[in-house]
C-alpha cells in the first residue's frame, strides 16, 4: 500500500497531477450534489498535503450558467490552484452493456480512494472499450467487485436490498454512492460476479449521470 506521504512526493514530481471534481449543472437547479463534491475534494486535498480555499472554489463556480445541462470538471493542481472547463452533458443512454475488464486492482492502494489524474487504468479502460460494452467492471485481486471505468456499482438482490462494494475491495467513494448509503437506499457488501449473476438488477451510476441500469454481456 501506497502510504499518502509517498504519494506527496509523487505528486511533486509531476507538474501534470490534479485532484479532481466532475459536477452536473443544470438550468433552474444549479450544481447538484455539490457540498458532498466540495468536501470529497477538500478530504483529498488534506491526505496529500495540497492547499485547499472553499473560498476560491466557490469563486470558480460561481458564474457557471447555460441554457442546457452542462458537464463540469473542477480541479486542483498541487500548488492549490483550482480550474474549471464546462461542457453540454448530452443524453444518457436507458441501458448499458456492461463487461469485465481483465486488470485486477490492489484493494490495498491509497490511489483508488481519490479522484486524480492519476487513473491511467480507467482512461485506457475506457479508450478501449469492445464495441458492444458501454461500460466495465474493475476485479481486484481477491476476485471481489471495485467499481466502473466512472462509474460505482449497485446490486439489488432478490430480497431488493440494494448493496454496493466496500472501500476496503479498492474503488472510488463516489458522491452518488455516498448520498444513497447516507439515504438508507443502499448498504456495502462485499461482491463478486456470483452476485451479478444472481441478481435482481444491476445499476452503474455517478453524481453526473444518476443511476443508469446495466447487463452483463
Amino acid at each position: 500500500m501506497e502510504s499518502p506521504l509517498r504519494g506527496r512526493h509523487a505528486i511533486a514530481k509531476d507538474p501534470a497531477f490534479r485532484l479532481i471534481e466532475t459536477l452536473g449543472w443544470h438550468p433552474g437547479e444549479g450544481f447538484r450534489h455539490l457540498s458532498t463534491h466540495v468536501a470529497r475534494l477538500a478530504r483529498s486535498a488534506a491526505a496529500f498535503d495540497i492547499p485547499f480555499s472553499s473560498a476560491a472554489i466557490d469563486a470558480l463556480l460561481a458564474d457557471v450558467s447555460d441554457v442546457v445541462p452542462l458537464r463540469c470538471r473542477l480541479t486542483l493542481d498541487a500548488a492549490g490552484n483550482g480550474a474549471l472547463n464546462t461542457a453540454p452533458l448530452g443524453d444518457t443512454a436507458a441501458l448499458w452493456r456492461l463487461g469485465i475488464n481483465e486488470t485486477q486492482l490492489d484493494p490495498d492502494d491509497i490511489w483508488l480512494q481519490h479522484k486524480t489524474t492519476r487513473r491511467h487504468v480507467y482512461d485506457h479502460a475506457r479508450a478501449t472499450l469492445p464495441p458492444d460494452v458501454d461500460e466495465q467492471l474493475f476485479l481486484n485481486t481477491r476476485g471481489e467487485i471495485c467499481e466502473g471505468t466512472i462509474t460505482n456499482i449497485f446490486v439489488t438482490t432478490t430480497d431488493g436490498d440494494v448493496l454496493t462494494p466496500p472501500l476496503t475491495s479498492g474503488l472510488l467513494p463516489g458522491v452518488l454512492r455516498h448520498r444513497l448509503i447516507a439515504a438508507g437506499q443502499a448498504r456495502e457488501a462485499v461482491l463478486r460476479l456470483a452476485d451479478l449473476e444472481a441478481a435482481a438488477k444491476i445499476e452503474m451510476g455517478n453524481s453526473l449521470r444518476g443511476l443508469i441500469l446495466a447487463h452483463l454481456v
